[in-house]
């Protein structure tokens, strides 16, 4: 399939700038693949869900944390220069996306600071074509707390707040190292949670750092030629054991959030329990493990629309979306979620 079969019209009113008053107030919309029929959509609110998964059925959640990626610079020229992190790559280097008028070479120092004056140089170390490499001189999480910001996404137009800091981050988030949330695990809080626990329906998590590269824009029309970034991932042993527990005794494993999916898929793919994945799944990949997927509405042209379309059918999720536009949800990170069945496949 080429680039241009991923995109469509969105009016930028539906983009939602700020979360709802609480996590579950989303609206979720039901797409439920039956055979080579459409698919029927169901429009449905969030707590909907706890009729929707059943007893014996295991939800995987993402635990990673956001951190507080955005730094920023200026080069010894005295230029300004923002820094993203992509990911962390050892103690105190990162691969990081640069903004600035003119980016520094290899060899050169930014100098970081923040709103109390402390500052504290960055070194250039390399580039590898897409990402800058860079090294800080003590820990990164350490000095990420003291000048790091919150990296809200783009298409979010206001300067990130308390309400942010509060709301851009899963209920479950323990594992620091993402740099944009995993914004399917949003719509729960705690008390839903423990409604599902009582209703029989088990848990489990995972951890992918959600990189930078995620907001990436896919360039290349011939989707072969497109190189996914990397992302770190574990999947530990009692989530493992879960699964085959759950699917031995006919359950259902639903991820929440496509990063939860890359990692258990890279987790099936590779025999590896941890590492890095760039795993691109496009129309035609044959799932593994994933039975349901709960998710938020993706960016045109984005990765993760070509995954939910290879999930459910591309055709199933143009109608979806394109529902979910007439009847005006909202759409990308603070938005409204839909609940996936898997289009049939033979597991291999």
């Amino acid at each position: 399939m080429q680039l241009s079969d991923f995109n469509y019209d969105l009016p930028p009113q539906l983009i939602a700038q700020h979360p709802l008053a609480n996590r579950t107030d989303s609206r979720l919309l039901e797409v439920k693949a039956e055979g080579s029929n459409a698919a029927l959509l169901i429009d449905r609110q969030f707590r909907d869900i706890l009729n929707l998964i059943k007893p014996g059925d295991l939800l995987v959640f993402n635990d990673t944390k956001v951190i507080p990626a955005r730094l920023h610079g200026k080069k010894e020229t005295g230029g300004n220069v923002e820094l993203l992190i992509e990911r962390i790559s050892a103690e105190n280097q990162a691969w990081v996306q640069i903004r600035a008028s003119k980016v520094p070479k290899t060899g050169t120092i930014v100098h970081v600071y923040n709103k109390v004056g402390e500052t504290f140089p960055v070194e250039m170390i390399g580039y590898d074509g897409r990402f800058y490499e860079v090294r800080f001189p003590e820990n990164v999480f350490s000095l990420l707390e003291r000048f790091g910001e919150l990296p809200l996404p783009p298409y979010i137009e206001h300067q990130p707040n308390q309400e942010d800091a509060n709301r851009y981050q899963t209920v479950v988030a323990k594992n620091p190292g993402a740099v944009a949330a995993p914004t399917a695990g949003l719509h729960f809080d705690e008390a839903i949670l423990n409604e599902l626990r009582e209703l029989g329906i088990k848990q489990a998590t995972v951890t992918l750092h959600v990189g930078a590269g995620t907001f990436t824009p896919v360039r290349e029309e011939d989707l072969s030629k497109h190189k996914m970034h990397y992302e770190w991932f574990s999947v530990p042993a009692e989530t493992i054991a879960a699964i085959e527990a759950t699917h031995k005794a006919g359950g259902r494993v639903i991820a929440v959030g496509t990063t939860s999916l890359r990692a258990l898929e890279s987790q099936a793919q590779t025999q590896q329990d941890s590492g890095e994945t760039n795993l691109f799944i496009t129309p035609g990949y044959v799932f593994k493990t994933v039975d349901c997927l709960l998710t938020n509405f993706h960016l045109p042209k984005s990765t993760l629309l070509m995954l939910v379309s290879a999930f459910a059918g591309v055709d199933n999720i143009r109608n979806a979306y394109q529902h979910a536009i007439q009847n005006e949800y909202r759409f990308f990170s603070y938005g409204d979620a839909m609940l996936l069945s898997r289009l049939n496949q033979t597991n291999s």
